[in-house]
């Protein structure tokens, strides 16, 4: 098939299963597209041939990975991370490219290879899966964790590094058979000539990127600023490819331009349908280039380009890891989550790119191998929890040790307060907490963080609260409520869901960036979600009617009404005789009753009560000094006070029921 529609078709169609399938079993989607690759590629059923339009379709995929990867640079990131991507993830790529490069040397006469296809080899072979081990950390919410940390690291500097292979490898491929000083000349000339072109888009980019986008955002055209952002990515690619250098980096210098604007997360919204959809078809290439005649007749060469890579990677990022400071457990964890190929790799191993600087014979068996490995690390991944546990002796003791300090922090509590996450949020509600006079004890992943914090006197401990054993440590049965202070929606999740295992009825507030994350949060079990952005609009929005002379009685009562429409939990408050009056019989409130012998509620359950029907809710209910969970069964009992929640006339009417003064 040789259209480009119908190519386009046949790949769609079968990408929606196979992703669907991927998503079902919890694996990544490229997982899926590689499948398809496989599946439908020239060396299977031949649905999808390796021809021009294939190629091409995986050269966009590329630009718009690249341009993703672009997006997402950060200078105060990495300035945060400095040692982590500078030290451990440029020590891990030094080494991989110096160690392939140099067996290359040392063997010379394999396949007639020079050094330059070491350096090649070299830096493909250094590369992860920055696509597939970001997905499954963020789906696990494992990102900030002891080894999630330096995976980012290292991952981040290897996405970085892609940038000068570009330019690096097919300037080498050019060069063979040249004398030690025409090299040097020649591959002095590339480099200069790309940080010609490099210094020139940075200089003239950086002036008029941030101009023109505000130019046509003020437009408040979507389809404009949509095509404007597709011109500059294109544009640019083109531009460097002109230039000798590759589309690639045309389109990661377009990413990180946009980067630096207050643009950024519009365009990534806007570019991520399409995005998605390019990078699979990319991927899909990649599992195209999977050859199973040569799986047959090289099994053996396959098979160790397998194992061999997977175990030095391994072996060197465990070890460079344990060096940085990373406790055992997680060091070898972060060399299995980074021991497979990279997407990068395959694009380092363009044919078109290498120009022959690696022949087909090694090149065919190095991309089978590349494949083979991608598709394996889920499972590694998957499993390195409990490979861990049974390879260090003293990973056990180590867990055991983290939950006898949390245990010991909440043995004597009752009805505490457990703080996921000691950042800023988190510290001020402890403040706050420690103000009051309300224990509590605080999980934190942050080694440097909870020493120091504790070494104040802050409750706090290290600990991942998205694990069950964590939680039953810090009493999450005995606790009054669980507060999630970091935005991250993804290991909030974990958190709720094993937090709603162990204790169902246990009130749990989630803080978030903004309101888009409220339903699929609140569906995951959260009592209330405060959104950040919310919270600091009303701030705002209170100061400035105060300072333009709006009574301050009338600025409390509009944020009142904002967050009464928002959050259920802060529907309604206890009135006081010095409260404003005006609307206060459409105002929500709260009222405590206290229930008497001779009421009629006495020995009838919450259900059978049917305050619903009068527009009543019963917050909380208190029996003696136990406040205990709302439920539908839940026997009412002589003095227990109730909490309600209703406007003043409802209450007025389920305050005579209560008593017996209303039929």
């Amino acid at each position: 098939m040789d259209s480009l529609l119908g190519v386009i078709v046949v790949l769609l169609a079968v990408s929606v299963g196979a992703v669907t399938a991927a998503r079902a079993l919890k694996l990544p989607p490229l997982v899926g597209y590689l499948t398809v690759g496989v599946v439908l590629g020239p060396n299977a059923l031949a649905l999808a041939p390796d021809t021009d339009v294939t190629r091409w379709l995986a050269e966009i995929g590329v630009v718009f990975l690249m341009f993703s990867i672009g997006l997402e640079f950060s200078l105060p990131k990495l300035r945060a991370m400095r040692s982590l991507v500078f030290g451990l993830g440029g020590i891990q790529v030094g080494l991989t490219l110096a160690m392939v490069a140099s067996l290359i040397g040392l063997t010379a006469s394999w396949h007639g290879m020079t050094w330059q296809a070491g350096v090649a080899l070299g830096g493909a072979l250094a590369m992860s899966s920055t696509a597939m081990v970001m997905r499954l950390a963020g789906d696990r919410g494992e990102l900030e964790s002891a080894h999630g940390r330096p995976v980012v690291g290292v991952l981040l500097f290897q996405d970085l590094a892609v940038v000068p292979l570009l330019v690096l490898i097919p300037a080498l491929s050019g060069l063979t058979g040249q004398s030690d000083q025409g090299l040097g000349w020649a591959l002095s000339m590339a480099v200069a000539k790309s940080i010609l072109v490099l210094g020139l888009a940075l200089l003239i980019g950086q002036r008029l990127v941030r101009p023109w986008l505000t130019l046509v955002a003020r437009r408040k055209s979507q389809e404009l600023f949509t095509l404007n952002v597709l011109l500059m990515t294109l544009g640019l690619a083109l531009i460097t490819e002109h230039a000798g250098l590759s589309l690639a980096l045309g389109a990661f210098l377009a990413g990180m331009l946009i980067s630096e604007t207050e643009y950024r997360y519009q365009v990534e919204a806007d570019v991520k349908p399409y995005r998605d959809v390019l990078m699979g078809l990319f991927f899909i290439s990649v599992g195209m280039l999977l050859d199973f005649s040569v799986l047959v007749s090289q099994w053996m060469l396959v098979l160790l380009m397998v194992i061999g890579p997977m175990l030095f990677k391994f072996v060197v990022i465990a070890a460079l890891a344990r060096f940085f400071g990373i406790s055992t457990g997680p060091s070898l964890k972060t060399g299995l989550w980074l021991c497979q190929a990279g997407e990068f790799g395959f694009v380092l191993l363009d044919p078109v790119g290498l120009n022959g600087l690696v022949p087909q014979s090694v090149l065919q068996p190095v991309q089978a191998a590349m494949v083979i490995s991608m598709l394996i690390a889920p499972f590694i991944i998957e499993q390195s929890d409990r490979w861990i546990l049974r390879l260090v002796r003293n990973e056990w003791f180590l867990r055991s040790l983290e939950i006898h300090r949390i245990a010991s922090q909440t043995l004597g509590s009752d009805q505490h307060v457990i703080v996921c996450g000691f950042g800023r949020c988190g510290q001020n509600l402890a403040q706050m907490l420690d103000a009051e006079r309300i224990a509590y004890v605080a999980l934190d992943l942050d080694p440097q963080r909870t020493r120091e914090a504790a070494a104040a006197g802050s409750s706090v401990v290290f600990g991942d609260a998205a694990r069950r054993e964590t939680l039953l440590a810090a009493g999450v049965h005995r606790a009054s409520i669980l507060v999630i202070t970091y935005a991250d929606r993804a290991s909030a999740v974990h958190v709720i869901h094993a937090a709603r295992q162990l204790a169902p009825a246990l009130p749990i507030i989630v803080r978030s960036r903004d309101d888009h994350d409220l339903s699929s949060l609140r569906a995951a079990g959260a009592t209330e979600v405060v959104p950040e952005v919310v919270e600091g609009s009303l701030m705002l929005a209170s100061h400035a009617l105060a300072l333009a002379g709006v009574p301050l009685h009338r600025v409390l009562r509009r944020v009142r009404e904002v967050r009464d429409s928002r959050y259920a939990l802060l529907r309604g408050y206890f009135h006081g005789s010095m409260d404003d009056v005006s609307e206060r019989s459409a105002e929500i409130m709260l009222r405590s009753y206290s229930v008497a012998a001779t009421s009629p509620s006495v020995g009838f359950t919450v259900d059978s009560l049917r305050f619903e029907e009068i527009g009543v809710e019963m917050t909380s209910l208190r029996r003696g000094k136990e406040r205990l969970a709302i439920d539908a069964g839940l026997m009412i009992q002589a003095h227990d006070v109730m909490v309600l929640r209703g406007t003043s006339e409802a209450l007025a009417i389920a305050e005579e029921l209560l008593s017996g003064n209303r039929a």
